[in-house]
């Protein structure tokens, strides 16, 4: 049988004290003292760190002293902690270790000190001018780096984003994801990469990435994007993919058949478009365009006035690209859910029909749950889960939105059409479809590759199952789900993977 705990909570209890640091009767690792550098981790993860190493037999040090043999630190650059370290100056520092949150993090899985690699150490490096400033270790897992809206090599993930889509509609995935992994790396970097020597240290880059990225750095563009930009078949599949309902195999199947534009579609009598590639193309210049902050805003004010219509308990949250942080999206997704568990079952029909009541529901395809907790875990990742969901096309009116619409210019309209996609979890699994749901797509394929191979764990929106205990673990916030993976927690805007 499967199980379901709680997020650990280590009780209080009565230890001896040794130099004011907590600690078992039964100590398991004399030979280790371990000491949490507080700086960056923050003393709320430091005092949960030390639970959890104590718990296991670890002995942690309140204070940085000759007693220590393991010094670790989170996400902080070298030569800033290593100049704090010395400031310090305990007599011993050089026969310490000092070590990424790694090691700290393998050991408490091991539940044992695992031995020191040269992947862990953190090395002593003297800063340098801000010229030539020596950048931080970067990791391979987007979930172990931030990242915000901010990207300042736009110049080589834009290239990477149209080889990566090429890939795609050719449904070859190796080269897709290796594009998209190297652009996830360079969009977390804090300035331009201005040679390909700087690169040396990252990770995801293959000679292909760094082909593309030389040829940009010597020519200003790289001509591999810039026939493909040109390419009848890659322009064709673009175009019509960006209608609402219409997906790479449907696109290509239509390409082949010598259809080249939306007309050609339109005028085809032996194409039988279903009700949202209908919807699709009669609201394409609306759904087309980007959709702003405000406008996704107001949609948040009256769909939660349509669910607390039905339960003042409703649950509302906006996920997606604006939870990010983005100011401009191409739809606007949100979970919504009440605490009363089974109640979110009919929430997601009850607030369709208050928008039909209110005229202002284009189009509507609900999909009902088809979620069992007895079929978790699911050992294979699907692309879309389980719970409750509905997309629609909702008429949004200009009075409601503060500052205006995002109009095309000449559009003479009160009104324009919106996408809006609708999920509702049961409240016990809120916050993995809250993780989920506020992505990036990179950042939660990373999330959920990092825990199953670094942590022996499987991760989706509906749970969190441990392989190594046999057993779900159960989370009220992202931030418990985090904990469990043993990661410091990342604010939904640093995840623009």
């Amino acid at each position: 049988m499967f199980r379901y705990h709680a997020a650990s909570r280590v009780r209080k209890r009565s230890r001896p004290v040794e130099a004011g640091v907590p600690r078992l009767k039964e100590v398991k690792f004399e030979d280790v003292r371990v000491y949490l550098v507080e700086r960056k981790m923050g003393r709320s993860r430091r005092s949960f760190l030390t639970q959890l190493a104590t718990s296991k037999g670890f002995i942690v040090e309140d204070v940085l002293s000759d007693k220590v043999t393991h010094v670790v630190s989170e996400d902080s650059p070298a030569a800033s902690l290593w100049k704090w370290l010395k400031e310090c100056a305990p007599l011993d520092l050089p026969n310490m270790h000092v070590l990424d949150i790694s090691w700290f993090t393998d050991s408490m899985r091991e539940g044992r000190p695992v031995a020191v690699e040269t992947r862990y150490l953190i090395q002593d490096i003297e800063p340098t001018s801000a010229e030539g400033s020596t950048p931080s270790p970067v990791s391979q897992y987007a979930c172990q780096r931030r990242t915000t809206t901010e990207n300042k090599n736009t110049i080589f993930t834009d290239a990477f984003e149209v080889l990566a889509e090429n890939y795609e509609f050719n449904e070859i995935d190796g080269p897709c994801l290796a594009f998209r992994r190297a652009a996830s790396v360079l969009k977390s970097l804090p300035c331009a990469v201005r040679c390909l020597g700087e690169t040396q240290d990252l990770p995801c880059l293959g000679e292909h990435t760094k082909a593309v990225m030389e040829e940009v750095l010597q020519c200003g563009r790289s001509f591999e994007v810039e026939k493909l930009l040109s390419d009848e078949r890659y322009q064709t599949l673009k175009l019509f993919t960006s209608v609402f309902g219409i997906g790479p195999k449907t696109a290509d199947k239509w390409y082949r058949r010598g259809l080249r534009s939306f007309s050609d579609i339109l005028a085809d009598r032996s194409i039988h478009l279903n009700q949202m590639q209908q919807s699709g193309f009669l609201h394409y210049g609306d759904i087309s365009r980007a959709v702003s902050k405000a406008e996704a805003r107001s949609l948040r004010n009256i769909i939660d006035g349509a669910a607390r219509a039905i339960t003042p308990a409703a649950i509302l949250a906006l996920t997606g690209g604006f939870r990010r942080g983005k100011e401009f999206g191409h739809d606007v997704d949100f979970i919504v859910t009440t605490p009363e568990l089974g109640s979110e079952e009919s929430l997601l029909p009850k607030i369709i029909d208050g928008l039909k009541k209110q005229g202002i529901l284009l189009y509507c395809d609900y999909q009902a749950s088809t979620f069992n907790v007895a079929m978790l875990p699911s050992r294979r990742f699907e692309a879309m889960d389980h719970f409750a969901k509905c997309f629609l096309i909702m008429r949004l009116e200009g009075s409601r939105v503060e500052g205006g619409l995002n109009k095309a210019e000449g559009d003479g309209r009160g009104w324009r059409a919106v996408r809006v996609d609708l999920v509702s979890p049961p409240m016990d699994h809120y916050a993995f479809a809250l993780l989920g749901w506020t992505g990036s797509r990179q950042f939660e394929r990373d999330l959920r590759r990092f825990a199953r191979g670094k942590r022996g764990m499987l991760l989706d929106n509906h749970a969190l199952y441990d392989k190594t205990k046999n057993e779900f673990l159960a989370a009220e916030t992202e931030e418990d789900i985090f904990a469990h993976l043993g990661l410091e927690y990342i604010e939904p805007w640093q995840r623009n993977a």
